[in-house]
């Protein structure tokens, strides 16, 4: 599904309303009385007692005071708490205020930070409209306090659009937000509803029609996806009848270093269960034995090694000779970090992504360039795919964990800028960022997840995507999405908590399966309704 950034949600509006002649009124009426719709549906039982919509002096506010008209037509007891002086109100929002109080509406104002919100507590349900996708700033009184006041009332809220409170480029969450039980938007979803920490602020999302103007939606064209599993048959290709192991491509695994070589494995086998013809690990000689034994299907080649890691310039030297009828590399996987290393990378980015040979990096190899400085990636003359989580993210743009983690749409694009590779973020709703503009959203995965070897597997299946002919970002998107998938089969199957990395492995085909040929089923998947 698409996703919209704000300033491609304003342009929509603009465009539907300036080039296409839908009024803009019109769409604030569709939008209040779909949210109306939704807390009827939802929440009947909270319409035993009075409805409060808190709205502020915005569109997002006059959507609110549609919704309060169209309810206390049906019926409902609506109180409006205006976060504003009336007077302030302009355009459209003014005119919803104008209808209300002609409808007989009852309006709170509240103005400045003397007044508190007196009715949070004692209502079944609260509209949230205090504002709307624009907020890019810190949230300050009297707005402060009345998120406060609704998030301690204990009260189930809907959320017009977005929860107050939270960016909807990025998904941070400024100073303070409302905690939604349902957030309604409008046409289509934005990053911040999606994007944690905001998006358990968004509560269940549902995204509603209210008649924007599809040429204004193509005249956009957005390049935000949000990964589901629907959108997954698109990326795959068909395999011919006719077809053996040499037509799906054969990943180098360049991996493990002493005590390390289930890294290598880990990533060797996800390859292989993603359908990679033929895979080889290259790994120090020392950590080489056992691999084949417990993988007969692989293939390996032992590497110069100095005190159980890669010797970097024999190794470079030996993998020439190696490279030859490989056309994936993927390297990192505990290999360690020392002085060999970072040369071996710098070799293999230089050396080894050749024009039509991608690399992807993960683990010690984005530590290693971590410490050789990642504009270093610019050298490489075919694609690099990037997959850190966020501590290394941080080391990588030299900035702290807990930054990265507040913005990690923007972290995403700041490394993809920086690099020109496809970066993926790891982490819950994992952010894919391409270098021509596009970034991804992805729907699976659970926390389940949090244990060890589960990126080297994920490289592995990226390397076996890679392998049989996907470009870059759509083997990003297919592989960060069926890797999840695979780790959500597996936990509705065996646990929650406590399945490891090899158990994702024995799912891949059938997740793989699923996703692309839909031949065992669909499951509920992402948190959206009524799309």
């Amino acid at each position: 599904m698409k996703l919209l950034n704000v300033q491609e949600s304003r342009e929509l509006d603009r465009l539907s309303r300036d080039k296409y002649g839908i009024p803009s009124y019109r769409l604030m009426t569709s939008a209040g009385e779909a949210v109306a719709r939704s807390c009827v549906r939802e929440f009947f039982g909270a319409f035993l007692r009075p409805l409060l919509v808190v709205a502020g002096k915005g569109n997002n506010g006059g959507d609110g005071m549609v919704a309060a008209r169209r309810l206390k037509q049906d019926g409902a007891r609506v109180t409006v708490a205006l976060l504003a002086r009336a007077a302030e109100l302009k355009g459209d929002a003014a005119r919803a205020l104008a209808e209300w109080k002609q409808a007989g509406g009852e309006t709170e104002e509240i103005a400045g930070t003397g007044r508190p919100l007196q009715t949070a507590s004692g209502a079944g349900l609260i509209i949230d409209a205090i504002f709307g996708t624009g907020l890019n700033a810190p949230v300050s009184a009297p707005a402060g306090a009345a998120i406060d006041l609704i998030n301690e009332s204990a009260v189930p809220v809907v959320a017009v659009d977005i929860a107050s409170g939270v960016n909807a480029d990025t998904g941070a969450i400024m100073g303070n937000a409302v905690r939604a039980a349902l957030t309604v938007t409008f046409g289509l979803p934005k990053f911040g509803h999606i994007s944690y920490p905001a998006a358990d602020c968004c509560g269940r999302l549902e995204v509603v029609d209210i008649g924007f103007a599809p040429q204004a939606l193509a005249e956009i064209a957005p390049k935000g996806r949000w990964l589901e599993l629907a959108e997954m048959s698109s990326l795959w290709p068909t395999r011919a009848a006719a077809s053996h192991k040499g037509m799906f491509g054969h990943p180098l695994i360049i991996a493990a270093s002493r005590g390390k070589s289930g890294a290598a494995l880990l990533a060797a086998r996800g390859a292989l269960r993603v359908g990679a013809g033929l895979v080889t690990v290259a790994a120090p000689e020392t950590a080489l034995p056992g691999l084949t034994t417990a993988c007969p299907e692989l293939m390996s080649e032992p590497m110069p090694e100095r005190e159980g890691h890669f010797a970097a310039a024999a190794t470079a030297s030996r993998l020439g000779a190696v490279l030859s009828g490989k056309n994936v590399l993927v390297a990192g996987p505990g290999i360690g970090v020392s002085a060999d290393t970072k040369e071996l990378i710098e070799y293999l980015i230089s050396e080894g992504a050749a024009p039509n040979r991608p690399l992807v990096l993960d683990a010690d190899g984005l530590n290693a360039v971590a410490e050789i400085g990642c504009r270093i990636v610019l050298r490489a003359k075919g694609p690099v795919l990037l997959t850190p989580h966020p501590g290394e993210m941080a080391r990588l743009l030299k900035r702290g964990t807990a930054e990265v983690n507040a913005d990690r749409i923007g972290a995403a694009r700041r490394l993809c800028e920086h690099t020109g590779a496809v970066t993926l973020l790891k982490g819950a709703r994992s952010v894919i960022a391409s270098p021509d503009g596009a970034v991804y959203v992805n729907s699976s995965g659970n926390p389940g997840m949090g244990t060890p070897g589960m990126g080297d597997v994920l490289s592995g299946v990226l390397g076996g995507l890679l392998a049989q002919g996907l470009a870059a970002r759509d083997a990003m998107a297919l592989g960060v999405f069926v890797h999840g998938y695979a780790a959500d089969r597996v936990a509705r199957r065996l646990a929650p908590v406590g399945f490891i990395a090899g158990d994702v492995i024995e799912e891949l085909p059938r997740a793989l399966a699923d996703a692309t040929l839909g031949e065992i089923g669909r499951p509920p998947c992402g948190p959206m309704t009524g799309l």
